[in-house]
Order: structure tokens, then C-alpha cells, then sequence
């Protein structure tokens, strides 16, 4: 059994780099125990990524490693490292060992060498300290000393053999041609990426003046791997992979919960506010009060007791503050209490990516439950339009992911309309709810208009209503339509005046007319009482009159029968 043979795993095991992103793409890290080439041209951050793995190997993952320096010497690379919060020369030599190899002046006219003494002391090293990993950092700086290729190619199979030997994951740093990097520079080391069983690319480019970060795996052998470049940024912590969800990644929870717009009335017009954890863009034409739309969200999710950061490209945090003031959305309170926390985006410099990388670094930090990014459409002057395109969609997909709900503003340019794609970024696409406001100029004024273009999942309003600022706050009002022609400011108010003075005066006039008929109603029952009296006078007396005659026909016929019976008259024969 060879060499190679005892040394690699039966399954493809992969350690994990602890890079933020590239654990995610590769599907879990570099190959255990085989070699990984990692290409890019200078400034690229390929020995940032190289300290990266070996620090994380060290600390989260138990696995010593040895870093072999041919370019920069360790005591310079340490104190580098510590600009990311790595405090390598706190690290035992045990768990990370650095061996400097930098070449000498007296090297460039040595001549031949060969890399077996220095194989050899790292063999016995690796052994007395358990090693699991090995960078050798800029191997072709070295190797350029041999004279001719053929010395070159044998030190390369000499190192690669005694890495498989050893079953250490080892990384091997070299230098790419040109800025879209893909080879290694020169055609004596190309072969490298033949022999390795994984190869990443880093490419550092100027776009528009620019800075624009890309990674890409070249290759994985025995494993699939995303094989698209993917946006990186070096940061604070150090190297950060910008990735989306990939395929057959879990969805994030959704909820039926909803959280209040700031203003009553936009909230029946949503059918009960946005979403939790939903992504809502507000376009509009540059003074349509996007700002103060999404300050009025902020303000309602701060007095919820809501951690929530607000990212301003336009104006400084307290600038911001200051103005929003003005239409009674006092946020003020909140940013001293912590709860709120206004980032101006003037001193977040760079690529979209970076933008990103740096607000998703602070919403963590300050472990926010709601993000306003006002406008969110100057991503689109960060680089190149695609790559922040690419920053939008991952901004959507990890706010959702984390549960945040998301109000961004953007900037329509006022040659263009909502239905043209709403913003450069296209992020109207993606937004689970896009509000639009409009100006009405009419009658020597300006006046705002707002409209829900869609809102998925709520049975939102399709009118348009008119948004009015004032000292007192933000209200809707219903816009006034005659004639076919839509009314704001001025105009609808002079009609709505009209309309109501119209409807008091019917008012009054229907309340007169209501006292009249009571009046005539009331005539009419005293003389219907009355009449009643002269019916049941004039019945009695009918009634009297009946009984009266009665009696006298009564007593008539009883005085005829008492006369007969005088007179012995015979019964037939009638008094006369």
C-alpha cells in the first residue's frame, strides 16, 4: 500500500477555515489531509486567509497547525494579524509554530538548492506538535530562485509528495497573473493546480474607481462546490464571503405577526401594517418624504422597545435626528437610551459588498430587530451595477433569514416613473412591500401622494391618498377627485370645505323643515282631540235625543191604554 493510499481519509472528510461564507460555499471547508492551492494576484488577502484557517484551526477546532513564511517574516505577520483581533503570539508554539523562510539578499545568487533540509526539520516539527494544518505562504517567491523550470517542478513534486505523506491539510499561497486571476504566474508552477486537489481564486479588481473583491473555486475534487466568483470582503474580523442561500438550504420562519407602520391610517391601508421580518422598500422623487416615512417606522419599532439601527447615506445620524423632529417623530429620546442607533453611511466607505458586510457587522452588534437604510439605491453607485444588485439580494435574504424587518428607502430618478423597474437595483423586485410617492403640482403647489403598488400576502388599499407633514405628525388624507381630476392641498381642501358647508346648510334645512312638520303635526292632533270631544258631545246628545223619544213613545202608548180602559172602550177602536 502506498503512501497516498494510507494517508487519505476513506470519505472525504473537510476541515472548516472559520472564514465566514467560504465554510458555506464549499459545503463545509478544505479537504482533510489533501493539499489546496489558493491563487491571487498581490493584496488579494490570501495570507489573511491563510492566518484565518490556521488561527481557527488552532483555537475552535484543536488542530495545531505550522505557518511557513517565504515572503514576510512571522514577527511581521503577527503584528498584522493582530489588526483583526488575532493575537497569534498568544498561541503557544505547540498549537502554531511559524518557521521563516524568507530568501536572503546572498539567496538570489546561490544558485541551485533544494527544499529537503527544510522538509525534513518541518517533518520532525509537525510530528513533535501533533500538526493538522500547514500554510506554506508564498511558495513561488522561493521557488523563482531555482534556476530553470525543471529544478522548479521537482521541488513542487517534492513538497506535495511530503504533504502526502503526512496527511496534513496543507495551503499552499501562490501568485496569479493579472487581475482576473486563474493561473499561477508563469507557466513553471501552472502545473500546481493539476496536482492539488482544491483550488481557489481570489481576484482584486478597481471598478469605477471602486474597490471590487471576488473568490471562486476552481476546482474540488471529490466534492460539488458553487462554482460562480463570490464577493468577499476584508474586514474588521478579518476575511468575509458574501453567499446567499444556496439550494436546499432551509427556509427561514416566517409569521403572521405584524408590526406597525408609524402611522395609523398606512396601516389600514396595509390591512394591518407590514409583515415582521418582511422587506419594504418606499420609492419616491428626491423631497417625496421617504426619510420620514421610514422614521416614523423606526420611531414605533423604538417605543415597542425594539433594538433598531438606522443606516443614513444622505445626512449624518443627528442631522437626521434633528429633522425628523420637525414633523413630530422624536427619535431623539431613543438614540440616548440606546435603543435606537444612527449610523451615518458617509464614513462607510467602499464597495457595495463592503457596505454591506460593515451594516450587517453593526445590526449584529447591536443585535437589531429592525434596519432602516436610507436610500438604499446609492448601493447602485458602490461599483458596478450587477455586483450591487448581487448586494441587495443578499441584504433581502439575510434580513430574512434573521428575522428583520426592513424598511429601505430609494431614490426614482425624476425623468423615470415607478413602473420603470422602480430602482436601478431592481430591488422592487424583491421587496415584499413597495410604497411609492409622487408629487401633484396643481394650482401653484406641490403636494405628496402615496400608493401601495403591491404588498404581498395583505389585502392592501389601491388608493392614492395624499401624505401631509406637520408639526403635529404624519397623517393620510383621502385626495378629492372632480371632474375626473385628482385634488390635493389648496384645491381639495377649498372642495372638501364646500362639500361640508354644502352638507351642514342641508343639514340645518332638513332640521327646519323636520320643526315645521312637527309643528303642523301637532296643530293637527289638538284639532283632531277636538273634534273627537264634538263627535262624542254630538253622539251623547244623539244618544240622549233616542232615549227621550223612546221614553215619551213609551209613556204615549201607556196613556192610550190607560184612556180605553177608562172609557170601556171596546179594544179595537183607537182613541181619537
Amino acid at each position: 500500500m502506498s503512501a497516498e493510499s494510507r494517508s487519505i481519509p476513506p470519505l472525504l472528510c473537510k476541515a472548516q477555515t472559520g472564514i465566514a461564507g467560504f465554510d458555506e460555499l464549499t459545503g463545509g471547508g478544505l479537504p482533510v489531509g489533501r493539499t489546496t492551492l489558493l491563487l491571487g494576484g498581490p493584496g488579494s488577502g490570501k495570507t489573511i486567509f491563510s492566518l484565518g484557517f490556521l488561527a481557527h484551526g488552532c483555537r475552535q477546532c484543536g488542530e495545531p497547525g505550522i505557518f511557513v513564511a517565504f515572503e514576510e517574516t512571522a514577527d511581521r505577520i503577527v503584528a498584522n494579524a493582530r489588526g483583526f483581533g488575532w493575537d497569534l503570539g498568544a498561541l503557544p508554539p505547540e498549537q502554531l509554530y511559524f518557521l521563516d523562510r524568507v530568501p536572503s539578499a546572498d539567496a538570489v545568487h546561490a544558485g541551485a538548492f533544494d527544499l529537503t533540509g527544510m522538509l525534513a526539520g518541518l517533518g520532525a516539527q509537525a510530528s513533535a506538535m501533533g500538526a493538522r494544518r500547514i500554510v506554506f505562504d508564498a511558495l513561488d517567491i522561493l521557488l523563482d530562485l531555482l534556476p530553470d523550470d525543471a529544478s522548479r517542478r521537482r521541488e513542487v513534486y517534492r513538497v506535495h509528495e511530503w504533504l502526502i505523506a503526512r496527511g496534513l491539510t496543507a495551503l499552499i499561497t501562490a501568485k496569479a497573473s493579472g487581475d482576473h486571476a486563474g493561473a499561477v504566474d508563469g507557466n513553471s508552477f501552472g502545473f500546481m493546480q493539476f496536482m492539488v486537489d482544491c483550488t481557489v481564486v481570489l481576484n482584486h479588481s478597481v471598478e469605477h474607481g471602486v474597490s471590487q473583491r471576488n473568490l471562486r473555486v476552481l476546482k474540488y475534487r471529490g466534492s460539488a462546490f458553487n462554482e460562480n466568483e463570490s464577493p468577499f470582503v476584508i474586514g474588521a474580523d478579518g476575511f468575509d464571503v458574501a453567499i446567499s442561500r444556496l439550494l436546499g438550504g432551509s427556509d427561514a420562519d416566517h409569521t403572521n405577526e405584524r408590526v406597525t407602520t408609524g402611522i395609523e391610517r398606512l396601516d389600514t391601508m396595509l390591512d394591518g401594517g407590514y409583515y415582521r421580518g418582511a422587506s419594504v422598500l418606499i420609492t419616491g422623487f428626491p423631497g417625496t418624504a421617504k426619510t420620514t416615512l421610514s422614521g416614523s417606522f423606526a420611531e414605533a419599532a423604538c417605543e415597542r422597545g425594539e433594538q433598531t439601527l438606522f443606516v443614513s447615506f444622505d445626512s449624518d445620524g443627528t442631522e437626521v435626528v434633528r429633522n425628523l423632529e420637525s414633523v413630530g417623530i422624536q427619535l431623539g429620546p431613543h438614540v440616548h437610551s440606546g435603543v435606537l442607533r444612527m449610523v451615518s453611511a458617509r464614513t462607510i466607505n467602499g464597495s457595495a459588498e463592503s457596505l454591506l458586510v460593515r451594516i450587517k457587522a453593526i445590526a449584529k452588534e447591536h443585535k437589531a430587530r429592525c434596519l432602516v437604510i436610507d436610500p438604499v439605491s446609492t448601493l447602485s453607485r458602490a461599483g458596478n451595477e450587477m455586483t450591487a444588485h448581487g448586494v441587495a439580494e443578499r441584504l433581502i435574504d439575510w434580513t430574512k433569514s434573521d428575522g428583520i424587518t426592513m424598511v429601505c428607502t430609494s431614490l426614482l430618478d425624476e425623468m423615470a416613473g415607478p413602473h420603470n423597474g422602480g430602482t436601478p437595483l431592481q430591488v422592487s423586485t424583491l421587496a415584499d412591500t413597495w410604497i411609492h410617492l409622487s408629487y401633484l403640482v396643481q394650482a401653484g403647489e406641490r403636494n405628496r401622494g402615496l400608493s401601495i403598488i403591491k404588498s404581498r400576502g395583505t389585502s392592501h388599499s389601491n388608493q392614492v391618498r395624499e401624505l401631509i407633514l406637520s408639526s403635529t405628525g404624519v397623517t393620510l388624507a383621502d385626495i378629492y377627485t372632480a371632474g375626473g381630476e385628482v385634488l390635493m392641498g389648496t384645491m381639495r381642501w377649498e372642495k372638501e370645505s364646500a362639500a361640508r358647508a354644502a352638507r351642514e346648510l342641508a343639514d340645518v334645512q332638513g332640521r327646519l323643515k323636520r320643526v315645521q312638520l312637527d309643528a303642523e303635526e301637532a296643530e293637527l292632533e289638538v284639532r283632531l282631540r277636538s273634534l273627537q270631544t264634538v263627535l262624542a258631545a254630538k253622539q251623547a246628545e244623539k244618544a240622549l235625543l233616542t232615549r227621550t223619544t223612546e221614553t215619551r213613545e213609551s209613556e204615549l202608548k201607556g196613556g192610550h191604554t190607560m184612556l180605553r180602559e177608562l172609557r170601556g172602550a171596546d179594544a179595537a177602536v183607537e182613541p181619537s
